[in-house]
């Protein structure tokens, strides 16, 4: 990935690190969903290293649980603002601002579990996102977990379905237009989203994920079956939220619903 659109990215995240804090709140079934998968792993005195993990909402999660959390992201705001959440809330916590593929250079060593929820977003290369996964599988000790985050190209349609008129202002945008297409036809998408932005059809995300040493433990949608609603599900009762909730928890590793996910996660093994 070329510098300037490194910097267009960092750009994004610099100026948005409070944002994409209450983007977790807004989204509670994706946090819960996801933490509801690891939590299975994750135990108390565990290392934990989160690449690329924004304002450090996961980090300061398992730190709360007694885990040594390490974070790293490219974007200096984001770390900013994850070091002063962990002051504010009494939990350790390290953070560096680096680049994913230059993690190497800060000389981490092995943790337990490995995040990479967030770089694979961004890398429009597939030479950069093939290292991104190298470079985090070498910092998982052998036994360890590691997560893994994509954007599916179908949440874009998933978008379209839950703002009013979005689809029809998609029609005079060429970017929503190729995207569209590159849904239609099964591709990969590569370009301007939030940021610069790519995204798998599902399809080719477990081909891409067989190439490295891992043995696969679990791929699911996270925020299950929930997202083509999710923001009419803003405004049911707590207590029907909560059916929702424990219902697409039930039914989170059932592969039919992989393509209702605005988020997947792959779980494998370092073997």
């Amino acid at each position: 990935m070329d510098k300037e659109k490194i910097a267009e990215v960092k750009r994004f995240y610099d100026g948005g690190a409070a944002q994409e804090w209450v983007r977790l709140d807004e989204n509670r079934e994706e946090f819960l969903l996801t933490t509801y998968m690891m939590d299975q792993y994750i135990r108390p005195g565990d290392k934990v290293l989160d690449i690329g993990g924004g304002p450090g909402r996961y980090s300061l999660y398992y730190a709360q649980k007694g885990c040594q959390v390490t974070l790293a992201d490219l974007s200096e705001g984001n770390v900013t603002f994850a070091r002063a959440k962990a002051a504010e809330e009494g939990v350790p916590l390290t953070a560096h601002a680096v680049n994913c593929l230059e993690l190497d250079s800060l000389e981490l060593g092995q943790f337990d579990h490995v995040f990479l929820m967030g770089p694979l977003y961004h890398l429009l290369e597939e030479a950069d996102r093939v290292k991104a996964v190298e470079v985090a599988i070498r910092h998982v000790k052998p036994g360890g977990k590691l997560y893994v985050a994509f954007i599916p190209t179908v949440s874009g349609l998933l978008y379209c379905l839950q703002h009013e008129k979005i689809l029809l202002e998609a029609q005079t945008n060429p970017e929503d237009m190729l995207h569209l297409a590159a849904i239609e036809a099964g591709r990969d998408f590569g370009g301007l989203g939030f940021t610069q932005v790519y995204s798998y059809a599902l399809e080719n995300i477990l081909p891409f994920m067989e190439r490295f040493p891992l043995k696969r433990l679990h791929f699911f949608p996270q925020e299950g079956c929930l997202a083509p609603n999710k923001m009419a599900l803003r405004q049911r009762s707590p207590e029907e939220r909560e059916m929702w909730l424990d219902t697409a928890k039930r039914y989170l590793e059932r592969p039919e619903f992989l393509s209702w996910g605005e988020h997947v996660m792959y779980i494998g093994e370092k073997e």
